[in-house]
């Protein structure tokens, strides 16, 4: 594994976000376990890995182009405003 892999505390520094943030808000929602962080040995403990952390930070999707990418339904389709 070639990531830098950053505690919570690491991890506010280096984003300008409140670790209380982080842990409350970001985590299972926009920084999935497996992708952006995991827990070693099955611990308690969180490493954030870095590399995907910026690469998706820098992708995210903009508002424009999520209104013409449609919002997914239920059914498969999407449904475009």
């Amino acid at each position: 594994m070639n990531s830098e892999l950053l505690t919570t505390d690491e991890l506010s520094a280096r984003i300008k976000y409140d670790v209380r943030t982080i842990r409350e808000r970001l985590k299972d929602s926009v920084l999935l376990e497996g992708v952006h962080y995991f827990r070693p040995f099955g611990g308690r403990k969180i490493l954030y890995v870095w590399n995907a952390i910026e690469r998706d930070m820098m992708s995210a999707p903009t508002a424009k182009s999520m209104s013409m990418m449609g919002i997914p339904m239920a059914n498969g389709s999407m449904l475009h405003a």
